[in-house]
């Protein structure tokens, strides 16, 4: 374990001498942790220093614990995983879904942020109650009929928050507070909206991304791009647990020792989902499965919010752990080299140590050419890509966006007068004008070495 450690203190040491690394990190082997450690800074207002009790927005990773809210839940008797969700939510116009389908992922439902972007006042914070009452209102086409596929659905969670609610009588952060973050002895995790309560933690990492615009790193919420943070500020389910390495240690440990829900529902929680083709896919109750290979079944979930990057892996036949919490955007490619050459020293196996790449510069282009790329574009079906999926080109005084089907509105930043790129993640944007003249007759999107084209219907 000595080797391990030093290994690891070799790989984040050395990253946080140059500045490449801004988080807390923790991993653990038979119980013991054989390294944890905080890096850079909680508040850059204050200078404030990240510790490894500092609180975290954890994002998506807090699918397993809403996950495990409903599981608590059917150990009470209160509720059947295979039940509809239509005898709590009988104003929902979505008929056939099953909490089993909201866990999994499977329920073929629209994503809400599409809603607010479209419809939503953002001088007022929303709430889970805005989100089903916009589903109620405006009943966007589902993406598939349920258990037909599998799609990832921050809408799904949303619906299980208001289902402990309905259920329970609870709040949603009580009832997650009484019963599950309580009993597991996590005394510095919540659910918590920060915007929208107005509520101070202490010793809480605020999550900063690097706005290319200013050419600092900045608040999402004073960035354009990002600063639907502050009007989806009150949702819960999807997000907005919060939490430090120490807390998510014990729930590691007493989840995985079954000290907390029975042998019984640690195999529904960790059994992949079943399609109604037979098929089945990675993912459990609010967690992803694999088998790595030379590795052994593992675990995981991360978590993705402007400013935030948050990540839990649990190597189940090798029993070892691995935490990793960021408040300062990174290149995702970078984050997830990082990881890996993390494992890879858990594992006693070589590895690289990633290399940040260069931050992008924009190019000076007149956004006047913007109005040739504004409209609808309908995407190649593939892999992934439902026959509702559009790409939607729009302007916000000289910022060019894309807004994909179920995806989170993105800036596209300006390579060339065609080409441009998003922000911390690897995708670009190439747009082709006939004859160099008029609106731009298809845009092709690039990432990670495939094309995917889209032809202009609007």
């Amino acid at each position: 374990m000595s080797m391990k450690r030093q290994r690891l203190e070799q790989l984040f040491g050395g990253l946080a001498e140059k500045g490449e690394v801004n988080g807390v990190i923790l991993a653990a082997e038979h119980g013991e942790i054989i390294y944890q450690a905080a890096f850079g800074q909680a508040d850059l207002s204050t200078s404030r220093r990240l510790q490894t009790n500092t609180v975290f927005e954890l994002a998506s990773l807090s699918k397993p614990f809403t996950a495990l809210g409903i599981v608590v839940l059917e150990e009470k008797g209160m509720l059947a995983y295979d039940e509809p969700i239509e005898r709590w939510l009988p104003e929902l116009p979505y008929q056939g879904i099953t909490v089993r389908h909201l866990l999994c992922h499977t329920s073929g439902l629209p994503d809400y942020m599409d809603l607010f972007f479209e419809h939503w006042d953002r001088s007022n914070i929303a709430t889970n109650a805005d989100v089903l009452n916009l589903l109620v209102r405006h009943r966007p086409p589902v993406y598939f009929e349920p258990n037909e596929s599998w799609l990832y659905s921050n809408t799904g969670y949303v619906l299980l928050a208001i289902l402990i609610e309905r259920i329970t009588g609870q709040r949603f952060a009580d009832f997650m507070s009484e019963h599950v973050f309580s009993p597991l002895g996590m005394k510095n995790t919540r659910i918590y909206n920060r915007r929208y309560s107005g509520e101070v933690i202490p010793d809480y990492a605020f999550g900063y991304i690097y706005d290319l615009h200013s050419d600092r790193y900045e608040l999402p919420d004073l960035v354009p791009e990002t600063n639907y943070v502050v009007f989806l500020d009150g949702i819960q389910g999807d997000g907005t647990v919060n939490s430090n390495l120490h807390d998510l240690y014990k729930f590691d440990q007493a989840l995985h020792a079954g000290q907390f829900v029975s042998r019984k529902s640690l195999e529904q929680i960790f059994a992949p989902a079943s399609l109604n083709n037979g098929e089945t896919c990675g993912y459990g109750f609010g967690w992803i499965l694999e088998e790595k290979e030379g590795k052994g079944r593992a675990v995981s979930h991360s978590g993705g919010w402007p400013g935030y990057a948050t990540n839990l892996i649990r190597y189940i036949d090798a029993d070892m752990t691995l935490i990793y919490l960021s408040n300062m955007e990174q290149d995702v490619e970078f984050d997830q080299a990082l990881l890996i050459a993390a494992e890879q020293i858990l594992f006693e196996l070589p590895y690289d140590a990633p290399q940040r790449p260069a931050q992008r510069k924009l190019a000076v282009i007149n956004p006047g050419l913007y109005e040739s790329y504004i409209g609808t574009y309908r995407l190649d079906e593939g892999e992934g890509v439902h026959e509702e999926t559009v790409a939607v080109v729009l302007t916000e005084g000289d910022r060019l966006y894309l807004q994909i089907t179920g995806k989170v509105r993105l800036e596209l930043y300006p390579a060339t007068e065609t080409r441009f790129f998003v922000r911390s993640v690897p995708v670009e944007v190439k747009f082709s004008i006939q004859n160099g003249m008029g609106k731009a007759e298809k845009l092709v999107i690039l990432q990670e070495g495939t094309e995917t084209s889209a032809v202009r219907v609007d």
